[in-house]
């Protein structure tokens, strides 16, 4: 009778273990599967206050595995970040053959999908970066502007800007990031008017610059004229023929 006890409460479950129940995944994975919860608990508290228990609870995993493929938690955040850096980047490589002010509208089109259906990644990424800016999250950070940089660059067809242009379009990088968290936190502005918005800003951020910098001058007179002879209801991304 004693072992038929024993072998009940044995087979019981621990008290409190809601945890997943883990599964046999690749190693690419479940490496992925780690990544995302982190990216998801990363977006909602503050590094220091996320363990590795916490995020191997998230991912129906042990706290050995986290470890094993990580090291650790700082090893894990940045490997994190790295991925919904790369997710993002992915997702910005230049389409060609439109006018600068539609391609630039398009990229940023393509930047908010990818706020929309990575809301974690983009929040940690973001969030993440200015806590470390001497340090391999600062690195990650800052090699993702300095994409959307380059980017930007060559949808204007600029191959070296001045420091005022450079300062110029760097402004407007913070901008959309600031609007990309505000708009994720609150949607109460409708996405594509949102887009707008910040397209027109560009416009008007460079009116500003050129005049200071003649080379702004020149980019933005050579904006304005493309703008004013496209149709005034530009097709939708995607449809242009």
């Amino acid at each position: 009778m004693g072992s038929t006890s024993g072998a009940a409460e044995r087979a019981k479950p621990a008290a409190g273990s809601a945890r997943p129940a883990r599964r046999r995944l690749s190693v690419d994975r479940r490496r992925e599967e780690l990544m995302a919860a982190a990216l998801e608990l990363f977006s909602k508290r503050d590094a220091e206050h996320v363990s590795i228990d916490d995020v191997a609870s998230a991912a129906g995993a042990s706290r050995a595995l986290v470890y094993h493929y990580f090291g650790g938690k700082q090893e894990l955040y940045v490997a994190a970040l790295r991925s919904a850096a790369a997710q993002l980047e992915a997702r910005l490589r230049p389409q060609g053959g439109e006018r600068p002010l539609d391609e630039l509208a398009c990229g940023l089109t393509r930047y908010f999908d990818f706020v929309e259906e990575h809301a974690t990644g983009f929040a940690a990424l973001l969030k993440g970066g200015p806590a470390d800016r001497s340090g391999e999250i600062g690195e990650v950070v800052d090699a993702v502007r300095h994409r959307l940089l380059k980017l930007i660059m060559k949808q204007m067809r600029v191959e070296e800007p001045g420091p005022v242009l450079r300062v110029t379009l760097r402004s407007w990088i913070a901008s959309v990031e600031t609007a990309g968290l505000d708009w994720l936190e609150r949607r109460d502005i409708e996405r594509p008017e949102l887009e707008r918005m910040l397209i027109g800003q560009m416009v008007a951020l460079l009116g500003v610059a050129a005049e200071h910098d003649a080379q702004v001058g020149e980019l933005l007179g050579d904006l304005v004229r493309d703008r004013a002879s496209r149709p005034a209801d530009r097709p939708s991304s995607g449809s242009d023929a």
